[in-house]
C-alpha cells in the first residue's frame, strides 16, 4: 500500500512541475499563395497563415559551424 502511495505521489509530483515551466511562443505569419502569387482578400490585403511557434533557445542564439575543409 505504501509503494503504491509512492508511485502516485510521485506522477502527481513530476506533472506538477511539468505544467509550470513558461513556454516561450511567438507568431508566425506566412502569406498565402496560389499559383506563385500571394492571395487578396476584399479589402486588398494579402492574407497570412499564422501559427504560434515554441523559441527554442538552445537554435535562437545558435553558432555556425567552422567548415573543417578551410585550414
Amino acid at each position: 500500500m505504501k509503494s503504491l502511495i509512492l508511485a502516485l505521489a510521485l506522477t502527481l509530483g513530476t506533472s506538477l512541475t511539468y505544467a509550470e515551466e513558461s513556454k516561450e511562443t511567438r507568431q508566425v505569419c506566412v502569406d498565402v499563395m496560389k499559383d506563385g502569387k500571394p492571395v487578396k482578400d476584399a479589402k486588398g490585403n494579402v492574407r497570412q497563415n499564422c501559427k504560434e511557434v515554441r523559441v527554442h533557445k538552445k537554435l535562437e542564439n545558435a553558432t555556425t559551424v567552422p567548415d573543417p575543409k578551410k585550414k
